[in-house]
């Protein structure tokens, strides 16, 4: 890979990037409201499933129009890492901005209500579970916006390394059709 294709390559991957984190940043509101209106929870999870999708369309895109029709699998697993990558930096950036401006608590107290509904907690004391659910909702009321968002970077930047091989051996096209 030449200079100029590595360049073309992290372009491409920035504008893709940003368009993965604004799909990222509408399945997180969807979640959120999601908590208390089931349908739009459910548009939550499709649009989370739909990511795969997503960024191989876009690598379909580049591959014809920036790479003239061909790309290898090489190229298609690094564009593609680098578009969850780009992505993940930009949503974790929005779920920061999010939990400590914006949120205030309230995922917290929407999943304490939910874990107070009679059916919760009679399922929960039949589980035994009751000492972990206090202990975890503790934990969570204490977890900082910042680790939020590394975590969620994370999680991103490594499902690109995952995602990033079904996807460029799908895409790739190394012979003119």
């Amino acid at each position: 890979m030449t200079p100029a294709e590595y360049i073309q390559l992290k372009a491409f991957a920035r504008q893709d990037g940003a368009l993965l984190a604004l799909l990222w940043v509408t399945t997180f509101l969807l979640y959120i409201l999601g908590v208390s209106n089931s349908w739009l929870g459910m548009a939550a999870i499709m649009l989370m499933i739909y990511t795969p999708f997503f960024v191989g369309e876009r690598l379909g895109k580049f591959r014809d129009y920036g790479r003239n029709g061909l790309i290898s699998f090489r190229r298609g697993y690094a564009y593609t890492v680098f578009v969850f990558f780009y992505g993940g930096v930009l949503f974790a950036i929005a779920q920061y901005l999010y939990f400590a401006f914006m949120d205030n608590g309230f995922l917290l107290s929407q999943f304490s209500k939910m874990l107070s509904t009679d059916e919760a907690q009679q399922m929960i004391r039949q589980y035994g579970m009751t000492q972990m659910v206090d202990q975890s909702l503790e934990e969570m009321a204490h977890i900082r916006p910042i680790d939020y968002a590394l975590n969620m970077l994370t999680i991103n930047i490594s499902l690109g390394f995952i995602l990033g091989l079904p996807i460029s051996l799908i895409k790739q096209r190394t012979k003119a059709e």
